[in-house]
């Protein structure tokens, strides 16, 4: 089961008490203050980990405890500091703490303290003044923090799938990758984002996403949109598919540019490309006014008959290329379908 939300509670480990404790050794009846400190109690960290890919299991498991400190003991002996808590999320988890992002682990082994350990408190040995030579002043631990958390989940992915529902993206994924999604002719087959390793020839490979289907409105929460528009996030490239049978290409064109646009405008800054899904539906028509009107080519694909799957593939692995060999900060330009 997919699960991307989860609220879970953090609580730090409490620090352990000082110690009041005198020196007792013989001849000297009346010794001096050796009580130790207490031990700082153990962290909450949370940390990103690439085998896992989904929150279900904070479904089951909400509450996360950091150990407790050890007490201080006589001889000078401070306690032991609590065992740090270890919280594993899978790669592309949001923290937020009453809504805002406290941290985003989007690498292997980025970590964050969430709730840190009290303090030990002092044994009465720290507190010999000149004029208090055998004090019995000493502190208890500090609680350690606790707070509320949510956690966030947006997939990571190469390229992200992005269309309206029944536009052909999960076909286009099973097609390309070992990725099983749920197809069938009726709209929000997809009701979970899945994600696919494509292999491209001898080379290597990249991740792509099957964005369950999006619908005028999303932006607002309209059909799950929310759910499902946050995964298109963390994408380097987009493919923006529309069914070639659509009564109006450039309606349903402009309904999910306008979507992306209203969920975050800087989405349509990233490199895309603009796919004439389900061709084999369509052969013999004729597509050039709908390009000349969106002012760029489109590429006429169908994952039934494979039409333009070959060509897709090496144009993405390019693009990619090129993406990761000259970087850019703001990317605005669409890929250029043309090579």
């Amino acid at each position: 089961m997919f699960i991307d939300h989860a609220t879970i509670s953090v609580k730090g480990g409490n620090g352990g008490s000082g110690c009041v404790s005198f020196r007792r050794e013989k001849h000297v009846p009346k010794g001096g203050p050796n009580g130790g400190d207490g031990g700082k109690g153990g962290d909450v960290v949370i940390q990103a980990a690439s085998q896992l890919s989904t929150l279900l299991d904070f479904r089951y498991r909400p509450n996360f405890k950091a150990a407790r400190a050890t007490h201080g003991k006589g001889s000078d002996k401070h306690g032991k500091g609590g065992k740090d808590l270890i919280v594993k999320v899978p790669l592309g988890t949001s923290i937020k703490e009453n809504g805002k992002i406290i941290s985003d682990l989007v690498e292997e082994g980025q970590s964050i303290i969430v709730a840190k350990g009290g303090r030990g408190g002092r044994g009465n040995a720290r507190f010999v003044t000149s004029t208090t030579q055998a004090p019995r002043d000493w502190e208890p631990g500090e609680f350690g923090e606790e707070k509320t958390l949510e956690l966030e989940l947006k997939l990571i992915a190469d390229v992200g799938l992005v269309g309206l529902p029944n536009a052909g993206k999960s076909t286009l994924i099973s097609k390309f990758s070992e990725a099983r999604p749920k197809i069938a002719d009726y709209p929000f087959t997809t009701l979970k984002p899945n994600l696919g390793i494509v292999r491209y020839r001898d080379i290597g490979t990249f991740v792509m996403a099957d964005i369950p289907g999006i619908i005028e409105g999303a932006h607002f929460g309209k059909g799950l949109g929310l759910e499902f528009l946050r995964h298109i996030e963390r994408n380097k490239l987009l493919l923006i598919l529309v069914d070639c049978t659509s009564e109006n290409l450039n309606e349903e064109l402009s309904v999910l540019l306008g979507e992306l646009k209203q969920y975050n405008p800087n989405l349509l800054k990233r490199p895309r490309f603009i796919l004439l899904t389900k061709i084999d539906l369509c052969p013999d028509e004729d597509f050039t006014e709908f390009e000349q009107a969106i002012g760029m080519p489109v590429l006429k694909i169908s994952s039934v008959t494979g039409t333009g799957l070959s060509e897709l593939k090496d144009m993405i692995w390019e693009e990619l290329q090129r993406m990761e060999s000259n970087p850019r900060p703001s990317d605005a330009r669409s890929a250029d379908l043309s090579g």
